[in-house]
């Protein structure tokens, strides 16, 4: 899938017209950095998938090995019109972790925590790495896809139990 594009040093595409980076967990923080110092003063978004689901996936450029999970992050530059960049980090199920954004982008706070507790990806150097949608007491992260979906009793207008 990859033409050999390289910017900020490390692979680049262009899908539906925006462009997409793929940094390793190693770059992370240097291609944020740059791209930051490039004007892009904005993360607008910073969520993962769980591909375990779909470990065979086409999707990305030759040079970039897919891994269970994968963050991905949007960011904005307001002096460029507009312009958007992406990021998308395959991350080791084996060391679900990344760096955290939140010394360059304090507004990724929420968002790290919110992959962190949903997916088990961890961002170091967090300052409050603690449960923000799940109770505290909540084991594991629901949205992984080895983790059983729960069930939940529907309970409809004037049925015994809600007499």
């Amino acid at each position: 899938m990859s033409d050999g594009t390289v910017l900020y040093g490390v692979p680049v595409v262009e899908t539906a017209g925006q462009v997409v980076l793929h940094p390793r967990v190693d770059q992370w923080l240097e291609t944020v950095s740059a791209l930051k110092a490039d004007g892009f003063c904005m993360a607008i978004d910073l969520t993962a998938v769980d591909y375990s689901a779909h470990p065979g996936r086409t999707n990305l450029p030759d040079d970039v090995n897919p891994e269970r999970f994968e963050v991905v992050a949007s960011f904005i530059s307001h002096v460029d019109g507009g312009r958007r960049v992406r990021l998308r980090v395959q991350v080791p199920e084996g060391d679900p972790s990344l760096p955290s954004l939140f010394n360059i982008f304090p507004g990724t706070e929420a968002m790290e925590r919110e992959v962190w507790d949903l997916l088990g990806i961890a961002f170091d150097g967090h300052p409050d790495h603690t449960r923000i949608l799940m109770p505290e007491d909540w084991v594991g992260h629901p949205l992984r896809r080895d983790v059983p979906m729960g069930r939940i009793p529907v309970q409809f207008k004037d049925s015994p139990v809600s007499r």
